[in-house]
């Protein structure tokens, strides 16, 4: 994710960097260009004076309005994904705080406390690279026998979830923490499983085939044949208006697309590389 000053408009208006869809989408743009330029030749050469061109723009106006509105709804509802993606990741730093303040003021002994510093933090790393595309062991911090284990498992968050529940029972059993203490605990390891449960429906549900089938054709047919109403009165120009409206709508559904699985690592995706440091950070300096 980038850090910005959103303030600073003269900065933000001159950047390109790798997410700016100018650089994602300039390949099409002069596809566009030189399709729109054709079709504008053919207008002016060969239907100069056509009533039913003059007629158009009105037509086009109103298309241009159902279009907005779609893309305003496709927005929104990336964003909503984009935003319910970041309230969870907030509730997996606050769940793995309490969970660490939680057993450091019950655990006594170091190697309890130690268990549980690694293995925090290991199920947040997990869960950020399994939310991408596989666990990345070398950032774990694991034991031989926990490294053979956890290789094993096809969901490695939900297999060191049951590995911090085992180690619960079995302090509750050795009489080091009470079952109210257990119980206490249950809520926070249980939330984790719930906050990666909720970011797995948002990676696994993509906005439904067809609607993104139409919105895209909808746009193409759209843009293609723009000139057509603006030809008349504008000439050639009309394929530089259609090729702006080319970029300007199919932008708004590019950074649609990127957001709505905000999991991975492009620059509008959530930071979830620093929150892991940082969870790692806070649960090694409480159970210190």
């Amino acid at each position: 994710m980038i850090n910005y000053n959103p303030k600073s408009w003269v900065t933000l208006i001159f950047a390109f960097n790798r997410s700016d869809t100018f650089r994602m989408l300039w390949k099409e743009i002069i596809y566009i260009g030189v399709f729109t330029s054709a079709l504008a030749y053919v207008g002016i050469t060969y239907f100069p004076k056509a009533l039913f061109l003059e007629k158009l723009i009105s037509v086009y106006s109103l298309i241009g309005f159902v279009i907005s509105l779609l893309l305003v709804f496709r927005t929104n509802t990336a964003y909503d994904r984009w935003w319910e993606g970041r309230r969870k990741w907030g509730e997996l730093v606050n769940d793995s705080r309490n969970l660490a303040i939680k057993l450091s003021a019950v655990l006594s002994d170091e190697e309890d406390r130690a268990y549980f510093k690694r293995m925090i933090p290991n199920f947040v790393f997990a869960a950020k690279e399994h939310l991408r595309k596989g666990v990345l062991f070398e950032q774990l911090e694991l034991t031989t026998v926990e490294m053979e284990l956890l290789t094993n498992k096809n969901h490695v968050p939900m297999a060191i979830s049951e590995l911090m529940y085992k180690k619960l029972i079995e302090l509750k059993k050795a009489g080091k923490i009470s079952e109210e203490e257990f119980l206490s605990f249950d809520k926070n390891v249980n939330a984790f499983m719930d906050s990666v449960g909720a970011c797995e429906r948002i990676k696994n549900t993509p906005i439904p085939f067809s609607y993104s089938l139409f919105i895209k054709k909808f746009i193409f047919i759209y843009v293609t044949t723009l000139p057509l109403a603006f030809v008349i009165q504008f000439g050639y120009f009309s394929a530089l208006i259609a090729t702006f409206v080319f970029y300007v709508l199919v932008s708004m559904e590019v950074l649609a697309e990127e957001i709505e699985d905000p999991f991975g690592s492009d620059d509008n995706d959530l930071p979830t590389d620093t929150i892991c440091e940082r969870i790692r950070a806070n649960v090694q300096e409480v159970l210190s």
